[in-house]
């Protein structure tokens, strides 16, 4: 992962914090791939994709959610559930983040996409 992503998830991680997340899993891995980061909000399971920025000439972060990325999330967090042994509401959040001259501009998409 490269310094602006590793940056975008710690943003990402304190943001979650201070709306009254439980971070449960950081960078989450399966054969099937990755999750950033898996936490609880309330009783829901969550599992949020980050995606970080510098700007927006490629467009913003949340469109790099492609159907692909969504349906290996989906892949992951089933065997993250699995390995729970009882079933919960679950979710799957995107945090969108531009850090522009050390300004950040934070967008969290709840329910972002259904699997």
């Amino acid at each position: 992962m490269n310094t602006l992503g590793r940056e975008g998830e710690e943003v990402a991680l304190e943001f979650l914090r201070k709306k009254g997340y439980r971070i449960l899993e950081k960078n989450y891995r399966t054969a099937f791939g990755e999750i950033d980061i898996i936490a609880r909000d309330r009783e829901v399971l969550v599992f949020i994709e980050v995606k970080t920025r510098a700007d927006t000439t490629f467009g913003y972060p949340f469109e790099a959610v492609t159907p692909n990325k969504r349906e290996k999330i989906r892949k992951v967090a089933l065997c993250f559930m699995k390995k729970l042994r009882k079933e919960c509401a679950a979710r799957f959040d995107v945090l969108s983040i531009n850090i522009e001259k050390g300004r950040e501009r934070i967008e969290h998409i709840t329910d972002a996409f259904e699997v």
